[in-house]
């Protein structure tokens, strides 16, 4: 593998096709549930999990980790949710009038927080385990759709700060998380993903937005490395979420634009949340001193879908 200087010396560099390959067979080849399962790594977020997660909370402090709906098209965000009015309410000064209104958006856009299903990627002409295409129908996925949350996901959360560890406000477009960042953030921060976790990883995405202002994410993005996808495993983490899209841009792996969501997606079956918004769980995490919460994600009951827009919340 070529090695690149960005996050230190001996970092790991771009990934050749032939190691990505690898790479995905030996994740794919390490997914315990067998030729039927439909879930992923939902599987290891239990009753048991989400049992012991009410316990992380002591304050009863609620934040929201989505981004607001983007309205206004720009840079990163070319097809913007549009939010209609269904015309002005006929209102007289007497009797009941209602205002209506609706919205459209892309669910899978680069602006919105959204959670993706296991049914958004398609690798080697197949779905996650084996499933075949032929289950994405015009009238939706009818296996591995985002309906298999539809009882909502509450387990314990925990947020690693990677732009806090590496001493800057957030990471720039183009660098890439490695696993180094993760053990780092988990030392500095003093906790530790486990088993049935929903882990957030934060560099800093939402943070430079506002303050510098939109840029074309398509083509310069901050992301994880490939070869973080294994923690996940080994820790086995249910969901994961990215305050950007998880995947670095320009892509570091030959072939393959997205091979964090192929290897995650695909190969584990592990839920993605992207272009969550984790400032103000950050403020609060920071005020609280500590890093692990109550998570709840509520994706909308939609039948069939490949995704969801979503507003978790985080209790502390």
């Amino acid at each position: 593998m070529t090695r690149t200087a960005g996050t230190g010396s001996g970092s790991p560099g771009r990934m050749s096709e032939d190691e990505f390959r690898s790479l995905y067979r030996r994740l794919r080849e390490s997914v315990p549930w067998g030729p039927d399962d439909r879930r992923g790594a939902l599987n290891y977020l239990t009753e048991a999990e989400t049992l012991a997660a009410a316990g992380e909370v002591r304050w009863g402090r609620a934040v929201s980790l989505a981004s607001p709906v983007a309205g206004r098209r720009t840079p990163d965000n070319p097809e913007p949710a549009r939010h209609v009015m269904l015309g002005p309410p006929a209102v007289s000064g007497t009797g009941l009038a209602f205002g209506v209104d609706r919205i459209e958006m892309n669910i899978h856009g680069d602006a919105d927080s959204h959670l993706d299903a296991l049914c958004h990627v398609i690798f080697d002409g197949e779905l996650y385990n084996g499933v075949p295409t032929t289950t994405l129908t015009e009238d939706g996925a009818t296996e591995l759709s985002v309906r298999t949350a539809a009882d909502g996901l509450v387990g314990r959360g925990v947020l690693l700060d990677v732009s806090r560890s590496r001493g800057r406000p957030w990471l720039e477009p183009g660098d890439h998380v490695t696993v180094a960042d993760l053990l780092a953030a988990e030392r500095s921060q003093g906790v530790e993903v486990g088993s049935g976790d929903i882990l957030l990883v934060r560099v800093g995405h939402r943070q430079r937005r506002n303050e510098q202002g939109p840029w074309d994410v398509a083509k310069a993005r901050t992301g994880l490395h490939p070869e973080v996808v294994p923690f996940f495993s080994e820790r086995q983490v249910a969901v994961l979420g990215n305050d950007g899209n998880g995947d670095t841009a320009p892509a570091l792996t030959d072939g393959v634009d997205f091979p964090v969501h192929v290897l995650a997606i695909h190969a584990l079956g592990l839920m993605l949340m992207d272009y969550l918004q984790l400032e103000d769980l950050l403020a609060l995490c920071q005020q609280a001193g500590r890093w692990s919460f109550l998570c709840v994600i509520a994706p909308l009951r939609l039948s069939g879908a490949t995704g969801s827009p979503v507003n978790p919340i985080a209790v502390l």
